[in-house]
């Protein structure tokens, strides 16, 4: 398997106050605003805010997820069958037009195995 990019993800019970945290506090870059969060640059990596947030998506002592995008989640998900893998949730595309399957590690961390549509906005270039 490849993985093409990769994020933590926080779903916040506070959405708005992590948002001050990360931006006004922390004063992180932001990579990329949406309808739903806030994604901010963090080195090499990302850090994103999901104001899709509470307890009711927290998955064991990590209140969020690591996101792992890889070319084609269905044919990841048959690999891991195969490798007799659990898979938490099966892959299905999402409202938010992302293909999206769980895997939970032994700690209870929720990973988030994504494929980006090509006809996605994550593909499309903002550059002016």
């Amino acid at each position: 398997m490849e993985i093409l990019a990769s994020r933590v993800l926080f779903r916040p019970k506070d959405y708005q106050r992590s948002l001050r945290f990360y931006r006004d506090e922390l004063m992180l870059a932001i990579a990329r605003e949406y309808g739903g969060g806030t994604v901010f640059y963090a080195g090499q990596s990302l850090i994103e805010l999901s104001g899709h947030g509470g307890t009711d998506h927290a998955s064991g002592p990590f209140p969020g997820a690591l996101w792992l995008q890889v070319r084609d989640v269905y044919a990841v998900q048959d690999e891991f069958r195969g490798r007799g893998l659990e898979i938490a949730r099966d892959a299905r595309q999402e409202p938010w037009g992302l293909h999206e399957m769980h895997v939970t590690d032994p700690d209870g961390v929720t990973l988030i195995f994504v494929q980006v549509p090509d006809d996605h906005p994550l593909r499309r270039d903002t550059r002016g």
